[in-house]
């Protein structure tokens, strides 16, 4: 397949669901940005794409820093010309540990990353989207179905993650006049390094540890690339997908 044309950046693209919708767009003919702290995983994405894809550009990059988000985006913008597609995956989740014992670091650093990096790309995408012509485009947020149903010990990742439900909606209203939609996908139990505990058991609402289903990657990566993939007359404004067994309906 050549290239179909559009641009997207993908944060977080070394590991996980970043590397998954990454791998998904690159194959659908989408030429990418590859965006995450470390250039070592980015590579090894880049190394995984389809040889009949779309081009693929490493930048490292701290999304929690402004300096670095604006190199980030300048690069994007010099090396395609123009930005289709932000899909802010990057983000932490930070130790489950009662909530007397986390340190102002530790939340500190939740914040940084979740909220202010998402904050700070879709900033910069919107400067980009405005001005291209044609004009618009798309932001997609990770968001999490813990924003409405928290795990124990999970306050920083939890309050991070409702928040970016506003700031969701108001990217979506903001972009109108500037034909650019914004949408959120909230993710439960995908089969990640990060979820490897939840296969393993993990603390329940009634202190209790049990295992958890978990669903393949892959079916993130289709219900994002199926959003990037609508007319920008159209929009999912809020997608949950989950494993379908997890404990999340009647969650504790």
């Amino acid at each position: 397949m050549a290239t179909n044309g559009r641009i997207a950046l993908v944060t977080g693209a070394g590991s996980g669901i970043g590397q998954a919708v990454a791998l998904a767009f690159q194959a659908d003919g989408f030429d990418m940005v590859l965006a995450g702290r470390r250039a070592e995983p980015l590579e090894e994405t880049k190394a995984a794409a389809a040889p009949d894809g779309g081009r693929m550009l490493v930048c490292a990059t701290d999304i929690s820093d402004p300096a670095s988000v604006a190199a980030l985006f300048e690069t994007t913008k010099q090396s395609f010309g123009r930005l289709d597609v932000l899909f802010n995956n990057a983000g932490i989740w930070p130790p489950s540990i009662p909530l007397e014992d986390l340190t102002f670091e530790q939340w500190r650093e939740t914040v940084d990353v979740n909220v202010t990096g998402t904050f700070l790309c879709a900033q910069a995408a919107f400067r980009i989207m405005q001005a291209q012509d044609p004009r618009g485009g798309r932001i997609i947020n990770n968001g999490s179905i813990s924003a409405e149903a928290p795990r124990p010990h999970s306050a920083p990742y939890t309050t991070t993650k409702h928040a970016l439900t506003g700031l969701t909606k108001s990217l979506a209203l903001d972009g109108r006049t500037h034909d650019i939609a914004c949408s959120q996908i909230d993710i439960g139990n995908a089969a990640t390094d990060m979820t490897e505990t939840m296969a393993a058991g993990i603390l329940q609402a009634d202190g209790t540890h049990k295992a958890e289903p978990r669903m393949d990657v892959r079916h993130v990566a289709d219900a994002v690339l199926n959003i990037a993939n609508l007319p920008l007359e159209a929009n999912v404004p809020f997608m949950t997908i989950m494993a379908t067994k997890m404990p999340l309906v009647g969650r504790g």
